[in-house]
């Protein structure tokens, strides 16, 4: 089930609301058990076969916590690292078959010459996420951070629908409380008027932006894929469409899931935070995907070492950690290439922070925040080109294209303004040409398209920003601070959102074009779902 689904919005969300706030009403625990088994039933509407996997999981993980946690009350700490380590390893085998085994088997034949059979593995969706949220249950419980141990709020916390197919990744300490706090049980008009509207914009990102940039996107990559040689324009219309319209995709999932968490009184941690607004690529991973980010640096890169043991072990230390962060995302070399780039780009960051420190130099001006915000943005959009091919040879004649060594291919409605640039080019290298057959995409559709987003992306400030006084996300509740929305500060009076009549009808007609959208229009699965 979608939540960009009229199934979704019209009848399991109000059932869910409905029976949460009237059980609770007599019997907290009974509404937390609906809350849970709604929330199963939501993941067996995907795949009604894996349901006993996650609840499996779920009741493994619960009865080692608790080994765990017994054995470290006891003071047994080597019983209760071995629980630990037992635990951790059932769970990466787990991963590892459904999401690793095939790619295993491919590699091995690839490079060995071997002719093993391919496995025919479906992955249940989001083992990712819910495997990882255990595992950080796990090492919590050993450190002593996690310390309730009821299973019907295990099971809420591991389930619970707005999370479990595409994140955020839960802690413990982050939920449990929430989940005691009776409060919870009784509806809070001003939470459902808050977290409606986040929902609404997520939505309105998703449906009508996200989806949009897709038709320009994916007729690029399945080009490439069918051999297609690009030249200029269209390598980068389709690097940058992809580019939005996954930053509106998961940004449009995240707003949605902490509106619909909101509504329900629970609040989630914030997995997003624009990103693309980032001055280097080390606060791009403090933007995106901000829970992946905390827990690969709380559960890899610091057990790793960190930073701890010389820079030539910290940079080692970051590759290593974002060469697995790729691996996470998927099972494929692009996959790993894009977490090494990513790695790279991080030592290469931290490098020059650590020169700028040695040499006295200060952060700079606005033009070298901007400039490197510019850099930032190129290093990501060439990234994501690794990220969202089919093959590491398909990324390659993307980039080939973005570079130009295909040739430029311009539409045929600049040809006057630009055949005075052009004329000292080769004839085979400029081509001036119009729709099919010869272009993949529309050049003009495309341009505003991307034109918008990138307005949107740079200009706008983001669902947090804009809900702000109303603090939507467990990070604003734990201290957390809002980021300036917008340059001087007068796009974002302009969007701050109230609790009044005025702003309930803005969000009444946004939610009417998204319908209104889905309606005329097939309704797509979120592109982290499949990682």
């Amino acid at each position: 089930m979608l939540f960009n689904s009229f199934a979704f919005i019209f009848l399991y969300l109000p059932l869910v609301f409905a029976g949460m706030f009237l059980i609770g009403r007599h019997n907290h625990r009974l509404a937390a058990l609906w809350l849970g088994a709604a929330s199963v039933a939501f993941y067996a509407v995907w795949d009604v076969r894996f349901v006993l996997l996650l609840l499996g999981s779920v009741c493994f993980n619960y009865g080692a916590g608790y080994w765990i946690g017994l054995s470290r009350n006891a003071h047994e700490n080597k019983k209760a690292k071995l629980f630990l380590v037992v635990a951790i390893g059932c769970n990466l085998m787990l991963l590892g078959y459904f999401k690793y085994a095939n790619f295993m088997v491919v590699t091995a034949n690839q490079v060995f010459g071997l002719k093993i059979p391919g496995l025919d593995i479906i992955m249940p969706l989001g083992i990712s996420f819910f495997t990882f949220t255990q595992i950080a249950f796990l090492a919590d419980v050993h450190r002593g951070h996690a310390h309730e141990y009821r299973f019907i709020h295990y099971l809420l916390f591991v389930t619970y629908f707005p999370h479990l197919i595409a994140g955020p990744i839960l802690h413990h300490k982050q939920m449990m409380p929430q989940f005691a706090n009776p409060a919870i049980y009784r509806i809070n008009v001003e939470h459902v008027a808050v977290g409606l509207t986040a929902f609404v914009i997520g939505l309105a990102k998703k449906v009508l932006i996200a989806d949009n940039l897709a038709e320009y996107a994916t007729p690029v990559f399945n080009a490439v894929h069918d051999g297609r040689v690009l030249m200029l324009f269209e390598a980068w219309v389709g690097a940058l469409s992809y580019t939005l319209q996954l930053y509106f995709d998961f940004s449009g999932y995240s707003d949605m899931a902490i509106g619909l968490s909101l509504m329900l009184n629970i609040r989630l941690p914030l997995n997003f935070n624009s990103p693309y607004k980032a001055a280097n690529i080390i606060d791009f991973w403090r933007r995106w995907h901000m829970t992946l980010s905390m827990f690969l640096r709380d559960y890899l890169y610091i057990p790793l070492g960190g930073n701890r043991k010389g820079p030539a072990r910290r940079y080692l230390n970051l590759m290593a950690t974002m060469l697995l962060g790729g691996l996470w995302h998927g099972a494929g070399w692009t996959f790993i290439l894009w977490g090494g780039l990513h790695g790279l780009y991080l030592t290469i960051n931290h490098g020059w922070h650590q020169l700028k420190g040695r040499l006295g130099w200060g952060e700079g001006g606005r033009l070298a925040k901007i400039a490197g915000g510019g850099i930032t943005f190129l290093a990501v959009v060439v990234a994501w080109v690794f990220f969202r091919a089919d093959s590491l040879g398909s990324a390659w004649s993307v980039l080939r294209g973005m570079a130009g060594m295909n040739g430029v291919s311009l539409p045929v409605t600049i040809q006057s303004a630009t055949a005075p640039l052009v004329q000292g080019f080769a004839s085979s290298h400029v081509v001036f040409q119009g729709l099919a057959p010869n272009t993949v995409v529309s050049p003009v559709g495309a341009s505003m398209s991307i034109a918008i987003g990138l307005a949107l992306v740079w200009l706008f400030p983001n669902a947090r920003e804009i809900l702000a006084d109303y603090r939507p996300a467990w990070d604003d509740m734990a201290g957390g601070k809002t980021r300036e929305a917008a340059p001087g500060g007068r796009m974002a009076r302009a969007l701050h959102w109230k609790l009044d009549y005025r702003h309930a009808i803005s969000a009444g007609m946004l939610l009417f074009f998204a319908l209104f959208f889905m309606a005329s229009n097939k309704v797509s699965e979120f592109l982290y779902f499949q990682f």
